[in-house]
């Protein structure tokens, strides 16, 4: 069992990092609470436990302090709803009398919101003080914040300096985030497939680097693929490309061959006249698109060759879209690619979904629960896979 799952809250007023950097519309409503709801299991296991709950977080990116825009206020309903009804207060600061005050009043079984960490330019800066003053808000210190974990701001790896080791420990959400990405780079079962998509190489130049000496296949999807097929070079037309970037992308293939890593690029496209949900379309070979037009999606021989890929695999990495899936011209190769990954998992494969535009693909489809793991941290996700220590473990883990 875990720390976290071992620990009794009973008394205790539990300071909790969570990410609640939710999208808003104008109207300051909540468009998607997926990362509120990925937090609630931990709040409500404190106060199961008997314990309180002081909540911290940023919302957007305030450039001149306070601002109503960015307040965390408008999350409160909503998280009375999640929390089935709990009591939530709101703090008006994050740090001084204000906060003090509120978390002295606590209530066991009560919950605190504190306001935008972000209205204080310490918290990006990692400020020492400033970490100081949230520590003292509470009697232990729960990251439940993957989302941010590659950060080392004051909420996020400073702060549990002011913690012993048996007072710091990562909430349920963390855990499993940590569990899922550890098991993929460092134990994954073979063969591993690593599936990256997305608009430019120069993005996944050290994720493809690092999985390099992990996986067993790595496909290349999105935009990106077009700078290797111009590497190689195959007419792309008006297809998105980095100039700069074709020899590291021949670079990147030779290496791939000389350690035995199958680096498979879209043989053909769907190909459009112009960047619109209206355009022409044709499927084109990849040896060739068209002058004036671009490759916006993977056409059908590539979507046959990388679901077979998917099909053999006993652990997938799946980390951006293979074309505009937004637009529904552009969807089939990136929906393609989600059914075989599903399919893998029912057959037994480990599966984790990760990034932004891949979390957005599944959410789309509907088939986020029929995947082992979906991750809520783009960036951190991202940065874990490169192989970098991020700052939010580390300082938990000290």
């Amino acid at each position: 069992m875990s720390q976290f799952s071992q620990h009794n809250f009973k008394g205790q007023k539990a300071v909790v990092r969570v990410d609640f950097n939710v999208p808003l519309n104008e109207q300051r409503e909540i468009t998607d609470d997926t990362r509120m709801q990925a937090a609630a299991p931990t709040i409500k296991k404190i106060l199961a436990d008997g314990g309180a709950v002081i909540l911290m977080s940023h919302l957007g990116r305030p450039k001149d302090g306070p601002s109503e825009k960015y307040s965390l206020r408008h999350l409160v309903n909503r998280l009375i709803k999640l929390l089935d009804g709990a009591t939530v207060k709101f703090a008006e600061d994050c740090i001084g009398e204000t906060a003090e005050t509120a978390a002295a009043n606590l209530q066991m079984g009560e919950v605190l919101l504190l306001e935008n960490l972000r209205f204080h330019k310490e918290e990006e800066k990692g400020d020492k003080a400033f970490a100081e003053k949230l520590a003292k808000l509470g009697d232990i210190y729960v990251n439940d914040a993957f989302g941010t974990a590659h950060r080392a701001h004051a909420s996020t790896a400073v702060i549990a300096e002011f913690f012993p080791k048996d007072k710091k420990m990562f909430g349920l959400l963390m855990e499993a985030e940590t569990a899922s990405a550890e098991k993929v780079l460092h134990s994954a079962e073979k063969p591993f497939t690593a599936i990256l998509g997305g608009a430019k190489v120069s993005d996944k130049i050290l994720i493809i680097e690092n999985l390099m000496t992990k996986a067993n296949n790595i496909i290349i999807g999105g935009g990106m693929a077009y700078t290797f097929l111009k590497a190689q070079g195959k007419e792309i037309g008006n297809s998105l490309v980095e100039n700069d970037k074709l020899d590291l992308a021949n670079e990147l293939l030779a290496k791939a061959k000389s350690l035995g890593v199958q680096l498979l690029i879209p043989e053909d496209s769907i190909a459009a006249d112009k960047f619109a949900a209206d355009a022409n379309t044709q499927e084109v070979s990849n040896d060739n698109i068209p002058a004036g037009w671009m490759g916006l999606d993977i056409g059908q021989k590539s979507i046959a060759a990388f679901s077979e890929v998917i099909a053999n695999s006993k652990t997938i990495l799946w980390n951006g879209p293979m074309g505009v899936f937004e637009m529904p011209a552009f969807q089939n190769g990136t929906k393609a690619i989600a059914d075989a990954i599903v399919k893998a998992t029912e057959k037994g494969a480990f599966s984790l979904v990760g990034g932004g535009d891949s979390v957005a693909a599944v959410n789309q489809f509907g088939l986020a629960d029929k995947v082992s793991y979906v991750s809520t941290g783009g960036g951190a996700m991202l940065e874990f896979f490169e192989g970098k220590e991020l700052p939010g473990i580390a300082a938990v883990r000290k």
